[in-house]
């Protein structure tokens, strides 16, 4: 289906550690800040998506999590979609309320993403992200991860996954030690990806992390999961995103004069694909550039999924910015530094805005809308007109379980 959506205000949090405030909070403060930059009311919303992957197991808040959040700031009768797509959650949460806006069933709708991570019991962060998987097989992943270690030599990564961190980072770390040994990836290259994105986050006062690290000290950090040192993982967080959606005609009688569009919003699942078969990542991001009409070439500023620095590597290669095996090329030609041909995670990316998992999808957007708005201060991209949004998550077999491409254009 075409899209034609209209992002007519946006809002979020500062991400980090926020242990005393609560989810109804964090939400609510990123909704009051979008409905004021779209120049609405609270009652002008028409219904709401609301995106949170982890509630149940961190706040035991389970079945009406949107509608909780949403009452907190006096907001009711709207009918409520809540969204649980493990990190897609807050873009599944767009593309469904960008297609209904679409299809011409609302005029004026609420995209929501909110999340709680941090907790005084490790152990509940730790077991949300364990169940972002296969959770019949988890004795078996846990196996594959401990001996995919030992054959390379990864002492930390042997053991601790689920306990000490989320095993996602030994997902990664797996992935990573297989691409270095396939295409000669450094882990210098792995390193210039944190060191890129902690520069971009210096110059982001909503990012969790501000402070700008270089190559040398990134490597010389806590080794996480073998080759990942503690900069080169996502940190957990806790915050919220919103965006407010139009139709066409309502951004007319809004008077949005130079409108960001959502030009294409692609949801996928993956599949029990081959090992050299290209993954739902790069299925969305074909699909998302022939309904925009643009190509990889045409993309000004990208935020993706860096929930480690070699998934940010493994991206460029997914959205087709370069061939397989290349990714660490234009990491060190700079080409997606600002400044650089095609800017990525000019936020902070993951590793350095934080990673509320819920609230993460949106969060890009709204980085996206404001960069093609040209209010992103020290780390605007001139004249930036095509933005990319790449986030997934869950893992089941060799593939993401859910990923989506999202194109907003000016």
């Amino acid at each position: 289906m075409k899209l034609n959506a209209v992002v007519a205000g946006v809002g979020m949090t500062k991400f980090g550690k926020h242990l005393d405030t609560g989810m109804k909070a964090l939400g609510g403060e990123a909704v009051t800040a979008a409905v004021a930059d779209a120049g609405i009311q609270l009652d002008d919303i028409e219904a709401a998506w609301v995106g949170n992957a982890a509630a149940g197991v961190v706040t035991g808040q389970e079945c009406i999590r949107g509608e909780v959040v949403l009452r907190g700031i006096g907001l009711g009768k709207l009918p409520v979609v809540n969204v649980e797509n493990a990190c897609a959650s807050a873009s599944t949460a767009l593309n469904q309320a960008a297609a209904m806006v679409s299809a011409g069933m609302y005029d004026l709708v609420l995209a929501l993403g909110v999340e709680k991570l941090y907790h005084l019991d490790k152990t509940k962060t730790f077991g949300a992200f364990s169940g972002a998987v296969d959770v019949e097989s988890l004795a078996e992943i846990m196996a594959g991860l401990a001996k995919s270690a030992e054959a390379g030599g990864a002492r930390e990564a042997s053991s601790g996954a689920g306990t000490k961190r989320s095993m996602f980072m030994d997902i990664y770390a797996a992935v990573a030690r297989s691409h270095m040994e396939r295409y000669g990836t450094t882990v210098e290259q792995f390193a210039r990806i944190s060191e890129k994105n902690s520069f971009h986050g210096s110059l982001n006062p909503r990012a969790q992390f501000r402070e700008a690290l270089t190559v040398e000290e990134i490597l010389a950090s806590p080794m996480i999961a073998e080759p990942l040192t503690r900069p080169m993982c996502s940190p957990i967080g806790d915050g919220g995103a919103a965006v407010i959606l139009v139709s066409e005609r309502k951004a007319k009688e809004l008077g949005i004069r130079e409108p960001v569009t959502v030009a294409s919003s692609v949801l996928r699942s993956g599949w029990d694909r081959e090992p050299d078969e290209p993954g739902a990542a790069t299925l969305c991001a074909n699909e998302a550039y022939e309904e925009a009409s643009v190509g990889p070439q045409d993309l000004d500023v990208v935020e993706c999924h860096d929930a480690s620095a070699p998934a940010e590597i493994f991206a460029y290669e997914d959205l087709g910015m370069c061939a397989r095996g290349e990714g660490g090329r234009l990491i060190d030609e700079g080409i997606t530094a600002l400044g650089g041909r095609t800017p990525v995670n000019t936020s902070g990316g993951l590793l350095r805005k934080g990673h509320p998992v819920g609230a993460t999808g949106l969060a890009q957007i709204v980085e996206l809308t404001e960069q093609l708005q040209g209010r992103s201060g020290d780390r605007q991209v001139e004249g930036a007109r095509v933005g990319l949004a790449h986030n997934g998550g869950g893992t089941i077999g060799t593939d993401v379980a859910a990923l989506c491409v999202t194109i907003l254009k000016k």
